[in-house]
Order: structure tokens, then C-alpha cells, then sequence
């Protein structure tokens, strides 16, 4: 239900953003005993995961071109 809720954040992305965000967002699962513990939904969010998507996104880049420079 919360990924429900970024559904316009998602849209404004570019086309090839919303792979890495649904990627991005699905990470979560893999801690949901951890999750069920979070806060509600404050005005802060949006923007801290906008930071984190960014950084997110700049993680997966340098994970490409190191392992381009391994397997070179």
C-alpha cells in the first residue's frame, strides 16, 4: 500500500527511472519484520527519499563500472 502511495512520484520519473525505482522500493521486503516497526508518513519522506533515490541510483552506477572493470 505504501508503494500505492508514491504513485505520482513514480509517474514524474523518467521512463527508465521507474525500473531502478520499483527495484529501489522492493528492497524493503527483504527487511519486513524491520518495516512493520516504521512511523507514519511525515512531510519529511518525500524528501528524504528523493535523496535516497538519488543515491540509490548513483550506487548502481559505480557497481556497473566496477564490475565492467573487473570482468575487463
Amino acid at each position: 500500500m505504501e508503494k500505492q502511495g508514491w504513485k505520482f512520484f513514480r509517474n514524474a520519473l523518467g521512463i527508465s527511472e521507474r525500473k531502478e525505482f520499483d527495484e529501489m522500493f522492493d528492497i524493503p521486503r527483504l527487511y519486513i519484520t524491520t518495516c512493520t516497526n516504521s512511523v507514519q508518513l511525515v512531510p519529511f519522506h518525500p524528501i528524504a527519499m528523493s535523496i535516497l533515490f538519488h543515491h540509490y541510483k548513483e550506487l548502481m552506477r559505480c557497481c556497473q563500472q566496477l564490475e565492467e572493470i573487473i570482468t575487463s
